[in-house]
């Protein structure tokens, strides 16, 4: 993301994940040391499921939902 400012990146976590704990990601994004501007180009999304979100089907309206909303923001050329 430093090399490339205009890379925006989606990232979702389960909460009951323990592949890949949520905490963990929130931990890593906020130690990346990204400048704010770039900072911005990344949104996180949490799901009350486990690794396999999209399985539990609450957490999957919502992740469709919210992929949607993401390409809606990465195709949006104002922001």
């Amino acid at each position: 993301m430093t090399k490339n400012t205009h890379l925006k990146v989606y990232v979702g976590s389960g909460y009951y994940d323990f592949a890949t704990p949520y905490f963990t990601a929130q931990y890593d994004i906020e130690h990346m040391f990204l400048h704010p501007d770039v900072r911005k180009n990344l949104r996180h999304y949490f799901y009350q499921a486990g690794h396999m979100y999209y399985i539990n089907k609450p957490s999957m309206i919502q992740f469709k939902k919210d992929v949607d909303q993401f390409f809606e923001w990465n195709n949006d050329t104002t922001k």
